[in-house]
């Protein structure tokens, strides 16, 4: 991740998808219509890991009942 350069705030799960997309934006100079398939297949990573996140927050939610933590 350090060759490819990803930022910190962005070395997740679905990093080894953000490495292809980020060339392919590189290589095609940030036209939006030319790397459709990557874009797609990490934000729908983002949006699963976002899904799983909320989940385990109400799981946790649930085991306090109900009582927020702030």
């Amino acid at each position: 991740m350090s060759a490819a350069r990803v930022p910190h705030a962005y070395r997740d799960s679905c990093a080894n998808l953000l490495i292809p997309l980020n060339k392919c934006r590189y290589n095609e100079y940030y036209l939006p219509w030319k790397c459709e398939d990557e874009r797609h297949s990490y934000e729908k990573c983002q949006y699963e890991e976002f899904k799983l996140r909320v989940k385990k927050m109400d799981e946790i939610r649930a085991e306090k009942g109900g009582a927020r933590s702030n």
